[in-house]
């Protein structure tokens, strides 16, 4: 959830039918004013633009999603984790937005252009390690090696010769 900058509205975000889902209620009142239904995936974070007239939101999908909260309509898409996004905070100038996700990284963006500017990452045990053309290693394997900073580079053709010992080698 995230509080409008003029305190006058709340934004919440989760799941429906449908997919993921955005609501916007009148905070007085406690009247929904807008739902945004059109969230690939579950939204898991909401936060606002300081002239409250854009929201942006994360999801399951590591994506980061601008939408203009008066007509509903998402108009930018970026792609920011690796899993899901699951909280968004605009910097206290509001011209920064900080998302953070399942990946372990911290990603700043430029709020109005929806640039990335810089990614924050703890050290990881295997990072800038190589997997390209490794044998023996199944996806779910490969995906918990990426996250842990590994790479695989796919433009590489071909695989690594089989190390002696392992199935269907001939020594």
């Amino acid at each position: 959830m995230a509080w409008s900058p003029d305190g006058s509205r709340l934004a919440s975000a989760g799941s429906g039918r449908e997919g993921g889902e955005l609501f916007v209620w009148e905070a007085h009142s406690g009247e929904r004013v807008q739902t945004l239904a059109e969230h690939p995936g579950v939204a898991f974070a909401v936060a606002w633009s300081p002239s409250g007239e854009r929201l942006v939101s994360g999801g399951s999908d590591g994506r980061l999603r601008w939408w203009e909260f008066q007509s509903g309509q998402c108009v930018r898409v970026q792609e920011a984790h690796q899993g899901t996004v699951q909280a968004l905070k605009v910097s206290p100038n509001g011209r920064r937005l900080a998302s953070c996700g399942d990946d372990g990284a911290i990603r700043l963006w430029d709020l109005e252009s929806g640039e990335h500017l810089q990614t924050l990452r703890r050290d990881r045990p295997y990072e800038r390690l190589t997997i390209t053309g490794i044998r023996g290693l199944t996806d779910a394997q490969k995906a918990s090696l990426r996250a842990l900073g590994a790479f695989e580079d796919m433009s590489v053709g071909g695989e690594l010769p089989a190390l002696p010992g392992e199935r269907g080698m001939t020594t």
